[in-house]
């Protein structure tokens, strides 16, 4: 179990930076292989303070692919969020991050045992049997994230966004990709994510970005977005 006393040593909090009363927290999920420990705001966590949410990067293991035991530990920091700053169910909970991040919060919004008011995935991970195949290096993350280095495929698909839509909770989703995006390639993961999310009628709004590769250079009306779905969805002051 993750006490409140010993939150900081699992987790980057935004808490400092944070004006009061809290309306959300934010959980942004990293990309593959993050080992750093982030330590300062970026602009996106001083807006979103400045609204009264608390953004969360969890010290989570960096080839988790949000496996079973990867949901227990950010269910664990959330309980443990809300039982420091003593925030009950009202407060939202907003399931983000970009790449694997985005992989992430597309599955965290499924598998957790907590309600996860929006989420934003940002050139996500879709289709992870297809993304075991495009690059070398990613079938050794996948195998270590699901234990196993036999076949690995009935896994993936369990833990696969684009084969679990069925699972997808009726929440407000963003979804951003690029159209140079050679790393998660847009064609094979958030186009046929978004198509079978519309097939179920879910809210969805879907931003395509012409000349947007990894994350990156992205054009300021795509920031503003993305900035601004988060602020939409935090708790109103009463």
């Amino acid at each position: 179990m993750i006490t409140p006393v010993l939150l900081d040593k699992f987790a980057w909090l935004s808490t400092e930076y944070v004006k009061q009363p809290i309306t959300g927290i934010i959980l942004r999920f990293p990309g593959l292989g993050s080992v750093g420990l982030k330590s300062d705001p970026d602009p996106s966590d001083l807006e979103w303070g400045n609204a009264g949410a608390i953004t969360v990067a969890p010290y989570q293991d960096p080839w988790g692919w949000m496996n079973p035991t990867v949901v227990t530990f950010i269910d664990d920091l959330v309980d443990a969020i809300r039982l420091r700053h003593q925030l009950g169910s009202e407060v939202p909970i907003l399931s983000t991050g970009g790449s694997m991040g985005g992989h992430a919060a597309l599955l965290y919004s499924m598998k957790s045992r907590h309600r996860v008011a929006a989420c934003m995935a940002l050139w996500p991970v879709c289709d992870l049997p297809f993304h075991y195949t495009e690059r070398p290096d990613l079938p050794r993350t996948m195998h270590h994230a699901f234990g196993s280095y036999e076949d690995v495929s009935a896994k993936l698909e369990q833990h696969s966004p684009l084969h679990q839509v069925k699972d997808m909770p009726d929440i407000p989703y963003l979804i951003v990709h690029g159209d140079k995006d050679t790393s998660v390639k847009k064609a094979a993961h958030s186009d046929p994510m978004v198509a079978a999310m519309r097939q179920r009628q879910l809210r969805l709004e879907y931003v395509e970005c012409p000349n947007l590769g990894h994350g990156n250079p992205m054009d300021y009306a795509t920031f503003c977005k993305i900035l601004g779905f988060v602020l939409s969805h935090l708790k109103r002051p009463a």
